[in-house]
């Protein structure tokens, strides 16, 4: 008996293969697996077009054996099985697929999808094994082969004995190394575990012999080992059923079987797409953020299956970052894959589905928000943060699909509230979205800057996150009315008719406020007489684009480019103080400047901003109390 050789190309691919097409090991078994529910599916086409052939689903399945003395794994399925021609086409051609071959032939056949396309997935088992051996009774045949081989030196084929019809594959596994350890693909909860990760909707049973203990008979407090044969697998997997035959609790516990999160979800999403592309998914809007999701280690994404087989943990195609909470899977049979199985082409199946998918998440979410807003406020607790990210990422790009997904809280509701009910409400005088940002709500409603606009009776949205303003900035106006810190130059707001007008009083009295300016030369543009301030004596402003705010936090940030707000600093001049500061400036100009330097450090505390000599600042508090 000679052994044959690969051809040169297919001994060059076999090492390749071994060596780098697949990134684990453990995929081996998802592969096998799925070449013997192809050979199953096979024979129901042709029980579809043969009367002769009864396809009784009861006597189709896949069964794994392991033995630990020998260093087997064998895997044995009741499908078509391969004459000796078949073996030779299949498995002496690497990326001859048998399967692929069957499809084009059938395709206009109703029936199962055929999984196996490239080839190549059989040759996955020599990442473990020294040696494989196939012998297979092809349906039709009365005589069965044995096909052999230690890996890329070549193969025999020989007639064998099998009673039955269908395939054994049987895999001589390897000695454990100091990098692999071999052994676990001969223990039987490993194995089981593999099933249910990769092949758990694999539409035919799967069946091992599982060891478990039971009490012994007539002994009490002991126990004994026994071996039964169990089906490993789920086969009919949820996504699949009808939504009327499914309650919330199956789509809770699918979503605990799978450990998407430790929390309950707040809403699922059943997708079942039969158009241009066709798919299924469930996807979960969590209620928690996992501990490390804003972290670079956290991994976005959906599972993804392709008829039933898992191909990737996490597809992150399938997302926007900005949706990057969503949980779940995505079924397809119209995806590209490459030939591992293991990773996409990008194409536009994938690019209908992920839009697809993209839309359904809002449309839920929109749906929260009117009809079940506190679950929606609970959500935006968690996750509101990664909403206002993906307005401001991609400069702005997503902000149409995501502005209406918003809460701030609001000064006049006391509570979160859209943009839209803030535009609702706006009295016909009001030019612009108003906004403070802050530490805190409670620091917020403390702000002089906030005096003016609510005076008016207008409504402030609250900014505490540090993305929110900056957000805003992206999205520029809401329909049509642009946002507006209170801290900003212009409000568009006039004083009231009884407030000393600041413009006369800044004309009067340019020289004082020029003096100031320039005693805080590089801390301040300019000092002027503010419209902004009843009961304060002294607050900032800014210029530009680049708030206080926004300073503080991009000072915060590791590649801190000392980007600065252009702060102008203004004085009320309703107030006690401004009296004291025109006669300390007609009188004793050292007054003046111990006077500006305490009201600048005054305004840099209400800001957050730290003072910049705190000695100097207690000493000139001392020089006004003697």
């Amino acid at each position: 008996m000679s052994k044959k050789q690969f051809q040169a190309e297919s001994k060059r691919l076999l090492e390749m293969m071994i060596n780098s097409i697949y990134t684990q090991k453990e995929i081996f078994l998802r592969e096998l697996i799925s070449n013997a529910s192809d050979a199953i599916d096979k024979i129901y086409y042709k029980a579809l077009t043969d009367d002769q052939l009864n396809f009784d689903r009861d006597s189709y399945f896949v069964k794994i054996t392991a033995d630990k003395a020998n260093r087997t794994l064998t895997i044995s399925d009741t499908g078509i099985g391969m004459t000796e021609e078949d073996l030779e086409n299949n498995l002496g051609i690497i990326a001859k697929s048998g399967s692929l071959a069957f499809k084009k032939e059938n395709e206009a056949k109703d029936g199962h999808n055929i999984i196996g396309q490239f080839g190549v997935g059989f040759y996955s088992a020599f990442m473990i094994a020294d040696e494989v051996t196939v012998v297979s009774k092809a349906l039709g045949s009365e005589q069965a082969y044995k096909w052999e081989s230690t890996g890329a030196d070549g193969y025999t084929i020989v007639p064998a004995e099998k009673a039955t019809i269908g395939t054994d594959i049987t895999l001589k596994i390897k000695e454990n190394t100091e990098d692999d350890q071999y052994d676990e693909y001969l223990d039987e909860y490993r194995l089981k575990s593999i099933v249910k990760k990769y092949s758990d909707f694999i539409r035919y049973p799967i069946k091992m012999d599982i060891t478990s203990s039971r009490p012994k008979e007539g002994e009490e407090n002991e126990f004994e080992s026994f071996t039964e044969e169990q089906t490993v697998n789920s086969m009919v997997p949820i996504w699949r059923k009808n939504k009327s035959e499914l309650t919330p609790e199956d789509y809770d516990n699918f979503y605990f079987e799978k450990r998407y999160g430790f929390d309950k979800p707040i809403k699922h999403i059943h997708i079942s797409a039969d158009g241009a592309v066709v798919y299924n998914a469930i996807l979960y809007i969590p209620e928690n953020t996992p501990f490390d999701y804003y972290t670079k280690e956290y991994e976005k994404g959906l599972e993804l299956y392709s008829n039933g087989v898992l191909i990737m943990d996490k597809c992150s195609d399938l997302l926007p970052d900005y949706f990057g909470f969503v949980k779940g899977m995505v079924d397809s049979e119209n995806l590209s894959l490459n030939i591992s199985r293991e990773l996409l082409q990008h194409d536009r199946q994938l690019q209908l589905i992920a839009k697809n998918i993209k839309n359904k998440i809002k449309g839920q979410l929109q749906s929260l928000l009117k009809d079940e807003r506190d679950k929606y406020e609970k959500f935006y607790e968690s996750f509101g943060r990664q909403l206002k990210y993906g307005v401001y990422s991609d400069y702005g790009a997503n902000k149409d699909t995501l502005q209406d997904l918003l809460l701030f809280y609001s000064s006049k509701e006391k509570k979160l509230v859209t943009l839209d009910e803030y535009i609702s409400r706006m009295p016909e005088d009001q030019k612009f979205i108003y906004y403070a940002a802050g530490e805190s709500i409670a620091r917020i409603e403390k702000l002089p800057q906030t005096e003016i606009v609510s005076d008016k009776g207008y409504e402030i949205l609250y900014f505490t996150d540090d993305i929110d303003e900056f957000a805003v900035k992206m999205i520029a106006s809401y329909k049509e009315k642009e946002f507006k810190s209170v801290s900003s130059g212009d409000l568009g707001i006039e004083p009231d008719a009884d407030d000393k007008d600041s413009n006369a009083e800044e004309n009067e009295n340019q020289d004082l406020f020029a003096h100031m300016a320039g005693l805080l030369s590089g801390k301040v543009t300019k000092v002027k007489a503010s419209k902004r301030l009843k009961s304060h004596p002294v607050c900032l402003s800014t210029e530009g684009e680049v708030t206080i705010e926004m300073e503080k936090i991009l000072k915060a940030m590791p590649n801190n480019q000392d980007i600065k707000a252009e702060k102008i600093l203004e004085i009320n001049v309703n107030h006690p103080v401004y009296a004291s500061l025109k006669a300390a400036y007609e009188q004793d100009k050292t007054k003046v400047d111990l006077y500006t330097s305490l009201l600048y450090n005054q305004a840099l505390l209400i800001e957050g901003l730290p003072v910049q000599d705190p000695v100097e600042f207690t000493n000139d508090i001392c020089k006004i109390m003697v």
